[in-house]
């Protein structure tokens, strides 16, 4: 294996990846798996992760189901725990679960925005807490967290989904530098529109989707691959000086 090839390796690396099952999570579970990860896939219905450890496990590594929701901030050190278990030392966690409850502000509730802030900001600190605690005493291990665009920009209809990838950004940064005296390194990613199941009924839309476009310098919108790949070069050893970055896979929207 070259130098170069060796970089990019994640041969002796294991990842735990949350919200694993479908879209990014999924296809980020499965890039880490071809770099030679071996991969926890959390979900909140263990069974339903079966079918992607299976996958993983047929690309030559070891797998694991882990059943893990970051509402639960109780459960979260028993998931990192199963992991382990499951697969040895931790050393790479993407915090990819989150969603979005799209409303104007001056009808966002209480529910919808504790929800929002609960799994994107609240469960995503646990979990880095909780799997960082294990990498301390090891002085290895790193951490991506999946924000968004939406983190950088104002997206109308979306003012707490922004608050929360920005809340997330900021988080990385603070993470980073309170860290990297253990070796832990903690950078982000911020996809623009990708798609996945919870964007098709907008990308569906030709309207929306021109008018999304227009923004996009770049002129498409992303594919899980665009984000997943990313991930794995954060991972990697080719990223060895990078900590509190947030890499923008906007197609150039940030840029204008």
């Amino acid at each position: 294996m070259s130098d170069q090839a060796t970089a990019f390796s994640l041969v002796g690396e294991t990842a735990l990846v949350t919200g694993a099952t479908r879209g990014i999570g999924r296809e980020a579970a499965l890039a880490l798996a071809r770099a030679g990860a071996n991969v926890a896939a959390g979900c909140r219905d263990r069974h339903a992760g079966e079918g992607l450890a299976a996958e993983i496990r047929a690309l030559g590594v070891r797998a694991a189901a882990v059943s893990m929701d970051l509402t639960d901030f109780a459960s979260i050190p028993a998931a990192v725990d199963a992991a382990e278990a499951a697969l040895g030392p931790l050393s790479i966690l993407v915090n990819n679960a989150g969603h979005s409850r799209p409303a104007p502000s001056l009808d966002v509730g209480i529910a919808d925005f504790d929800a929002m802030f609960d799994l994107n900001v609240k469960g995503a600190f646990f979990a880095a807490q909780a799997v960082a605690r294990r990498m301390v005493p090891r002085r290895h291990g790193t951490v991506i967290n999946v924000a968004s665009q939406a983190g950088l920009v104002a997206l109308p209809g979306e003012s707490v989904y922004c608050m929360t990838k920005a809340a997330m950004i900021h988080m990385t940064r603070c993470l980073a530098v309170e860290w990297a005296p253990h070796q832990i390194r903690v950078n982000a990613v911020a996809p623009t529109f990708t798609r996945t199941d919870s964007t098709r009924r907008w990308l569906d839309d030709p309207v929306f989707l021109d008018s999304l476009l227009a923004r996009i310098p770049l002129g498409r919108v992303g594919e899980p691959r665009n984000v997943a790949d990313p991930i794995v070069f954060l991972a990697s050893q080719a990223a060895a000086m990078i900590t509190g970055a947030t890499l923008a896979i906007d197609g150039g929207w940030t840029a204008v």
